[in-house]
């Protein structure tokens, strides 16, 4: 399965730093062993379904343990019935020609 997400929490940070919230959502990716690609408006991560659906719940959790008064996330889903894609998630990116 692959997720693109995107968490939107108020507010982004604190006196830490501007983004602290979406980068506490980044930390959870990162610790889940998953592949992730981190873009400018949102994340791609590539695993099997049982471990995303639960992800999806620990990053927008993540926000609020960071200081979100409130988050919105958004999420994208790419799913077969047999929980395998075709091709992983860099040979998909790799297929676009510029």
């Amino acid at each position: 399965m692959l997720i693109h997400v995107h968490v939107a929490p108020t507010p982004l940070g604190d006196e830490n730093g501007r983004y602290v919230c979406v980068e506490g959502a980044i930390r959870v990716i990162e610790q889940s062993g998953l592949e992730y690609e981190v873009g400018a408006l949102g994340t791609t991560v590539q695993g099997p379904a049982d471990r995303l659906w639960a992800l999806m719940r620990d990053l927008h959790d993540a926000c609020f343990t960071a200081g979100a008064d409130t988050v919105m996330t958004h999420v994208r889903i790419l799913q077969s019935k047999d929980d395998v894609i075709e091709a992983s998630m860099s040979e998909l990116a790799g297929r676009i020609t510029h």
